[in-house]
């Protein structure tokens, strides 16, 4: 691999963003027109078909990955993405045709092949760059998957212009028309504008080509990959519940607070790269996996108001019961102080509280006339905690955990080339594939744990675990090598 940037690499990762942002936006395009088309009654769709057609693109871009880098590490980026355009453009065409889910679903897992993109675009920007710039290039070529916001953003005008807004309702099928054109006339451009080139390696078989999917350490790259991009993908779309869910928000109100947590992290990525370059990759997801531990644990405190038996009051000598108010008690002579409750949970809810605040009252549950003994409970009390997790607050943390999941997505790349410089597609792609597979899993298990625990924080509940089990593999492998590979230092730093 060159020490320095030969000629024309600036070009290719240009050009290999660019396509991977068309891309990304035909992959995300279901969850914007499978919802038009219910919304509006068009297909009488069930929730599950529903989901369903918006997971098969998802799923259908992550299983292929791995093959997708195979094929890109034995031919070059060239002709492998040229192919990719230029065959998914088909199914998407033959999309505006369909009037079943059958035909539907086929359609969409194939113009669902476009996510094969990335594992591609990996590859074969990896090979133009040296290894001390490679983290800043592929981070750059990962700001791509900002593709969604293109589609959240230009689909809906779309489909509203075409059907001049409902009138024409069948006009939808003019939207996967200019979709299909745009992946077309990309291929062709990308066909004529690019360079072909492979790594530098000598002819290797099927089996050669997968040897390094025997090492643990691609799955465990894959791990992280499934929290910081696969994870990433899932609450990119189940924020969007969450808000109108916990904090009872308009539909665009939640939407935009979504976007507010994908559309950063998608950018931040080219900070990441170079971030990994400057100070490695391994240093970098440290502070990952520790951020996104501590962002996770400020997250599953749910929204809550709890009451629970306080300090009471009770008697200090025997006694007739005088006087009763919401102050205080009276036994004999003797008069018992009482915390009044007062009524201001409405003002609660409508300030912003960061912290959980506390109240406390006491209720009398004696009577005038009443006769009561020494130790007798006078007023009970009550001590109701109450959490309001602010929404606004709320919407920080989960956009600084995207920034910083986008910040690992580079961080994870960064370490592919250095570990396997001659089957980054292969190991690429199979990280890829991991990741993938998380965007489409995590919201089912999402859905499991809500209905099993009845809690939305539930989600960053499985957050919390997932990156405390990232960060305790990664840091007991790297204490293994250091053993490994300086024993004497280790040794030495442990005295």
């Amino acid at each position: 691999m060159e020490s320095t940037t030969p000629p024309g690499a600036i070009r290719i990762l240009i050009l290999n963003t660019l396509a991977f942002t068309i891309c990304f936006s035909a992959w995300m395009l279901n969850g914007v027109l499978v919802t038009f088309l219910s919304v509006n009654q068009v297909y009488k769709w069930t929730a599950s078909e529903i989901g369903w057609l918006m997971g098969i693109p998802v799923l259908a871009g992550s299983i292929f990955r791995l093959p997708a880098g195979m094929l890109t590490d034995k031919f070059g980026g060239k002709p492998v993405m040229t192919a990719t355009l230029l065959l998914c453009s088909v199914p998407m065409f033959l999309l505006s045709t369909v009037d079943s889910f059958i035909g539907f679903a086929l359609c969409s897992f194939g113009f669902g092949l476009v996510g094969v993109s990335f594992s591609i675009g990996i590859a074969y920007t990896s090979v133009w760059f040296p290894r001390s710039k490679q983290g800043f290039a592929l981070g750059i070529f990962g700001a791509g998957n900002a593709g969604s916001a293109i589609t959240t953003l230009v689909a809906p005008t779309l489909l509203n212009t075409f059907t001049a807004n409902g009138s024409d309702i069948e006009a939808w099928r003019r939207l996967p028309i200019v979709y299909a054109a745009v992946l077309a006339v990309t291929g062709v451009m990308f066909f004529v504008a690019t360079t072909n080139k492979k790594p530098l390696w000598v002819a290797k078989t099927f089996t050669e080509q997968l040897a390094p999917l025997k090492k643990i350490r691609v799955w465990r790259f894959g791990l992280y990959y499934f929290l910081v991009f696969g994870c990433f993908v899932a609450f990119s779309q189940w924020l969007v519940p969450y808000f109108v869910n916990v904090y009872y928000l308009p539909l665009v109100t939640a939407g935009f607070l979504a976007a507010l947590f994908s559309f950063p992290s998608g950018v931040i990525r080219a900070f990441g790269g170079w971030l990994s370059d400057r100070f490695g990759g391994r240093k970098v997801m440290y502070g990952v996996l520790s951020l996104s531990l501590l962002l996770s644990a400020l997250l599953i405190i749910p929204k809550m108001e709890i009451s629970s038996p306080g300090k009471g009051v009770v008697a200090e000598r025997d006694g007739i019961v005088t006087g009763v108010d919401v102050n205080s008690v009276t036994v004999g002579d003797k008069r018992y102080q009482v915390i009044a409750k007062q009524e201001n949970l409405s003002t609660e809810q409508e300030q912003m509280l960061v912290f959980p605040t506390k109240e406390i009252w006491q209720e009398p549950v004696v009577q005038v006339g009443q006769e009561v003994k020494r130790k007798e409970l006078l007023a009970k009390g009550t001590t109701k905690i109450f959490f309001q997790a602010n929404v606004w607050i709320f919407a920080g943390i989960v956009m600084l955990l995207g920034i910083v999941w986008g910040v690992g997505k580079a961080a994870v790349y960064k370490h592919i080339p250095e570990y396997f410089p001659e089957e980054v597609g292969v190991v690429g792609g199979m990280v890829g594939v991991l990741g993938g597979l998380g965007g489409f899993v995590s919201p089912i298990i999402f859905g499991y744990l809500l209905d099993e625990t009845g809690l939305w924080t539930s989600s960053w509940m499985m957050m919390l675990v997932l990156s405390a089990v990232c960060l305790v593999w990664m840091h007991r492998v790297i204490q293994k090598m250091m053993h490994e590979q300086q024993p004497e230092l280790m040794k030495k730093i442990e005295e």
